[in-house]
């Protein structure tokens, strides 16, 4: 079993020593502490945390200070919570002693996490769906501002049925030809009259 560790602070004018030490007290060694400077909202960029969880195996633990530095939002620490488990590997954080993947208690609030987790979404969710559809109702136009208008569109069903090219169609109304062929299979389906 080893301990990896992973310390990250946003700005060049903070230091890593504090949680560097903290990592170290706690079992970790300075080869398994990785550390970066970068901002938490960037995940994908965070090339340390990455190589820390990719080194992970059966029966590790990753540690962290304080959960501020492995994620921002409960969606990103359930998602990396997850890619842990999915390697047989736990986590600890060392601030939020309940947040340890490690025991029957940590399990069980991480669970929990996990269900509140779950249950933001789905409002969002909700909340989303139902302003669309009020919005809908109030006549307002979902997605994309069409290319063309109405008029140009009927224009170009014409052409298209004088047996103009769809090429030259799109060159005279300055748009990609696929605009003007997705235009005419939406006519042809009947979306758009």
């Amino acid at each position: 079993m080893t301990i990896f560790g992973y310390a990250r602070v946003s700005t060049d004018g903070q230091t890593l020593d504090a949680q560097r030490s903290a990592l170290k007290v706690a079992g970790c060694t300075t080869a398994t502490i990785f550390a970066e400077k970068q901002s938490g909202a960037r995940l994908k960029e965070r090339k340390e945390l990455a190589k820390a969880v990719a080194k992970l195996s059966a029966g590790d633990v990753l540690i962290v200070t304080r959960l501020d530095r492995l994620a921002r939002s409960t969606r990103d620490l359930l998602n990396l919570l997850h890619t842990v488990s999915e390697r047989k590997a736990g986590f600890k954080s060392l601030a939020e002693p309940m947040i340890d993947t490690t025991s029957a208690h940590g399990k069980l609030v991480t669970g929990i996490l996990a269900c509140i987790g779950e249950f933001e979404r789905s409002l969002i969710v909700a909340r989303t769906t139902e302003g669309r559809q009020r919005a809908k109702a109030n006549g307002v136009r979902l997605g994309r501002k069409p290319k063309l208008t109405s008029h140009q569109q009927k224009e170009a069903r014409k052409r298209h049925e004088a047996g103009e090219s769809e090429r030259a169609i799109a060159r005279s109304f300055n748009v990609n030809q696929s605009t003007i062929n997705r235009l005419l299979a939406a006519l042809e389906a009947g979306r758009f009259s």
